[in-house]
């Protein structure tokens, strides 16, 4: 967040609740909506709540309360909640999930923020899900997606799929908060994030604080958009690999924390890497 506030070329697919986009904390540039609008119609529903809140821990101005991670990326708002919906943990069909995921990819976004649960599986929807999911990897879309908060330990198609990475919620001091769902796919390819008493911005205006994975998720998100914007030309393998530090191999079913200043430094050695093999093969080439 040093070093960058982002870049407008870099887009975060926002698939949550709508989004209060006169908030005054957040960044007014760089909103764009999908699928329809992406402005709150009761600032009340738990689905405004949930997606001002997110879009607060990756969008805010800088300087306020909420974290306001990368408020200089453009942010794709697709709305997948229903406001009249009154669970806590926004949820939703993976049919639902996999047109919010083409549609963002199609729209160019570079990674997509999930802080969802799914509200069930059935063949043909788990099929939607994983060929999306699919596309996205194709297209070097990263995908990033809330483990769960039931405190559970296993996985879900969403979380299990190759080309997602899960993520969990720790504290302050790095400890995963109990109601993080865990697993062998979690543990192998996920992190823990920031996820316990979280500030960021609610449709009253103000703010308010949260937990859980959902909350944990964005840090990711935000993380990989601002390494991506300050190394644009990277393939999201690089990028993926530096975040997740998948070189190292993992036993556990809990991931492990979140380390960007680590994958800054591998992205740079990276980056200084191909450069010297490009001047070696334009001197060679002279």
């Amino acid at each position: 967040m040093e070093r960058t506030p982002g870049s407008p070329g870099i887009a975060i697919g926002l698939i949550d609740g709508p989004v209060h986009v006169a908030h005054p904390g957040l960044e007014p540039t760089g909103l764009r909506p999908l699928g329809g609008s992406a402005n709150c119609a009761r600032s009340t529903s738990v689905a405004c709540v949930h997606g001002t809140f997110v879009a607060g821990i990756l969008h805010a101005r800088r300087g306020g309360a909420a974290p306001a991670i990368c408020p200089g990326c453009t942010v794709l708002v697709r709305s997948i909640f229903p406001e009249g919906d009154v669970r806590g943990f926004p949820t939703c069909e993976p049919e639902e999930l996999a047109l919010a995921i083409h549609e963002c990819v199609r729209a160019g976004a570079r990674v997509l923020n999930l802080s969802l649960g799914l509200l069930g599986t059935s063949p043909s929807g788990e099929r939607a899900l994983v060929s999306a999911l699919d596309l996205a990897a194709h297209r070097g879309v990263l995908v990033v997606a809330a483990s769960g908060n039931q405190g559970s330990i296993g996985g879900s198609a969403l979380t299990r799929h190759p080309g997602v990475l899960p993520v969990v919620a720790a504290d302050m001091h790095g400890r995963m908060i109990g109601v993080s769902n865990v697993g062998a796919s979690v543990g192998r390819r996920g992190l823990a994030a920031p996820g316990h008493e979280v500030e960021s911005l609610s449709p009253d205006g103000g703010t308010r604080t949260f937990g859980g994975t959902s909350v944990a998720s964005p840090f990711v998100t935000g993380t990989i958009a601002l390494l991506w914007s300050l190394f644009p030309t990277l393939p999201a393998a690089r990028i993926r690999n530096a975040v997740a530090r998948e070189t190292v191999i993992r036993s556990s079913i809990i991931p492990p924390m979140l380390d960007a200043q680590a994958a800054w430094n591998a992205l740079l050695n990276a980056s200084s890497v191909r450069s010297t093999r490009r001047g070696a093969s334009n001197l060679l080439a002279g």
